[in-house]
């Protein structure tokens, strides 16, 4: 056997070793970029004898190659395409990846439904008709008492004119005492004084004699509830002072009614102060309280310690004539 042998595992040249491979005996398959029965291609062995390798040299090895040496690459047609450029995309067959869109492996097409229902209503719209309607008639009705409210408010304050000339009692009526205005705290020298209402009564007692009691501070009653208390009521904040300023406006040094206010104003006095005798049973047990006596306790507020002024610390009174207490005047005797 020699190197030209067919058999020999030497590689073949043109003449010789390295020259064109000699073809095969039986036909071959069409290789990459090739027409059937040409070359067959570098570096794939054959399938029936012995393969040879492509040598290093030989111009039907460079023709098999084709494109490769020239940058180029065969395509199935026999024609060459640039590199760099995506071949043909192969069209899957429905199923061949999975199942198409919207069709279902294992059953029939599957419909998606999408809950199309309204949003849940919140606030007034929520609540039945009933209910709608109840709450309207209660919100116009908040809304007409503030505004009668701000209008009673406005005229109290607003300088005399024909509508306070007319309706001057209705204001009146609405405004005191519970809402009366004042500018008090707005003074360009604001009250520097310490006011507090005391009250004594006289008592019939259960075997008929007669008593004094002693003073009952109530002012400072109320600041006693107050400090204990972290919401104190405005009962206990403004009752007893707003009487007391009242009574004041309506009177003068010598305790006269100045207008026809006065006797409202000594009325509502008398009142509270009945009614805080009895909670505190300035009575006693079986006793009856017959008059009361009020008095006011002025004390100037001492000037802080850096201060050069000087005021006097004794209190000042002033002192009511007795009033008779009347069975209006007692717990349920206005009912």
């Amino acid at each position: 056997m020699d190197a030209y042998d067919t058999g020999s595992h030497a590689r073949h040249g043109l003449d010789g070793p390295g020259g064109a491979p000699e073809p095969a005996d039986g036909p071959q398959p069409a290789g990459r970029g090739e027409p059937e029965g040409g070359a067959e291609p570098a570096g794939r062995g054959e399938s029936g004898g012995g393969s040879e390798p492509a040598g290093s040299g030989g111009g039907s090895e460079s023709v098999a190659r084709g494109g490769a040496d020239s940058g180029s690459e065969p395509t199935l047609d026999g024609g060459e395409r640039p590199a760099g450029l995506p071949g043909p995309r192969s069209e899957a067959s429905p199923g061949e990846h999975g199942p198409a869109a919207g069709e279902d492996a294992d059953g029939p097409l599957t419909v998606v439904v999408t809950d199309t229902s309204p949003e849940p209503r919140g606030g007034v719209a929520a609540l039945s008709f009933r209910y709608r309607i109840a709450a309207a008639v209660a919100v116009a009705v908040v809304a007409v008492t503030v505004f009668v409210h701000i209008g009673m408010v406005f005229l109290h304050v607003a300088p005399s004119n024909t509508l306070t000339k007319e309706h001057g009692k209705a204001i009146d009526d609405w405004i005191y005492p519970e809402f009366e205005q004042n500018w008090k705290l707005f003074a360009p020298n604001p009250l520097q004084q310490n006011i507090a209402v005391q009250v004594r009564a006289e008592v019939k007692t259960a075997d008929g004699g007669v008593r004094t009691t002693g003073w009952y501070d109530l002012s400072a009653e109320d600041g006693r509830a107050i400090d204990a208390n972290p919401v104190p009521s405005h009962t206990q904040q403004n009752e007893l002072r707003r009487a007391w300023d009242f009574f004041v406006a309506t009177h003068d040094a010598s305790n006269r009614a100045t207008g026809t206010r006065g006797s409202l104003a000594e009325t509502y006095m008398r009142r509270i102060v009945v009614l805080r005798l009895a909670r505190d049973a300035a009575a006693g047990k079986g006793g009856t309280i017959t008059q009361v006596q009020v008095r006011s306790s002025t004390t100037n507020v001492p000037p802080p310690p850096w201060s050069t002024e000087r005021v006097s610390n004794q209190p000042m009174y002033r002192m009511l004539p007795w009033w008779p207490v009347t069975a209006a005047d007692t717990a349920g005797g206005a009912e």
